[in-house]
């Protein structure tokens, strides 16, 4: 999964903050599936899938630092035909935002807002009017 989202956070400026990440997951008995991907792209962690959750004991293989997303993962799928490939090539346009720091700006903001909003269709705990008022 890639995922795009924007969280409050008291260490930003604007008070607001770009996340990402990609995660794959897996029941217990895939352990050695998620080690194994994690040793072919050299980065990332194994966690449980779930924290708030005691009955899930399903785990993740997650990357979120944007260099290991840079250089390892966005290069594993690039070119690939992929079943989420639209998800791949908005996540990917992220990244290239943020590399290049226009999260920092209220056009890239809005930009990182409008294919985060396209990508993750669940409900908004904030909306991007909301957001894009503090910058």
């Amino acid at each position: 999964m890639f995922y795009v989202g924007v969280v409050p956070s008291r260490e930003t400026k604007t008070g607001w903050q770009v996340i990402h990440f990609f995660k794959v997951s897996q029941n217990p008995s895939g352990r050695k599936i998620l080690e194994e991907l994690q040793r072919r792209v050299g980065c990332g962690y194994i966690r449980l899938n779930s924290k708030n959750d005691p009955t899930d004991r399903s785990l993740a293989f997650i990357v979120r630092d944007l260099p290991s997303l840079q250089n390892c993962i966005l290069p594993l799928f690039e070119g690939k035909l992929i079943i989420k490939s639209d998800a791949f090539e908005k996540f990917k346009q992220v990244i290239e935002l943020v590399s290049q720091k226009k999260h920092l700006t209220k056009e890239g903001m809005e930009k990182i807002l409008n294919i985060s909003y396209s990508m993750n269709t669940r409900k908004r705990r904030f909306s991007k009017e909301k957001i894009i008022s503090a910058y």
